[in-house]
């Protein structure tokens, strides 16, 4: 999908928060002080604008605190802003290689060591 379709589905996902709690009497404010959530927060979620909305792995639990204090399932919210929200950056072909070579790395480092620390104990002892 689209950046521009993605953005407009997170605005269209931020007014349905917006509405829900509007629909429960509740201030921005009151919503605020329940989740302790900066208001700016609960402000940026019901937004919608991408450059606003917390980083996903964030946005996924001030959603279910926000759910929790508007009287919203937490699961169906989550669930919403998963399908709203812009996909997640790919890490790109390369993530798989480096991260083998630098558990190898970390493997090699250990194992000298050990045989480091044998060679002293040998030679000390």
């Amino acid at each position: 999908m689209p950046t521009r379709d993605r953005d407009t589905s997170l605005v269209a996902f931020g007014r349905w928060l917006s509405q829900e709690r509007e629909l429960r009497g509740l201030s921005r404010e009151e919503v605020a002080r329940a989740t302790r959530l900066a208001p700016a927060v609960v402000e940026a979620l019901e937004s919608g604008e991408s450059a606003n909305v917390p980083p996903r792995a964030y946005a996924v639990g001030v959603l279910r605190t926000y759910a929790a204090a508007v009287g919203l399932d937490a699961d169906d919210v989550v669930l919403r802003y998963e399908e709203a929200a812009p996909p997640a950056a790919d890490p790109g072909p390369g993530a798989a290689r480096r991260s083998i070579r630098v558990r190898a790395a970390v493997a090699l480092a250990l194992a000298l060591a050990v045989v480091a620390a044998g060679l002293w104990a040998l030679l000390a002892g």
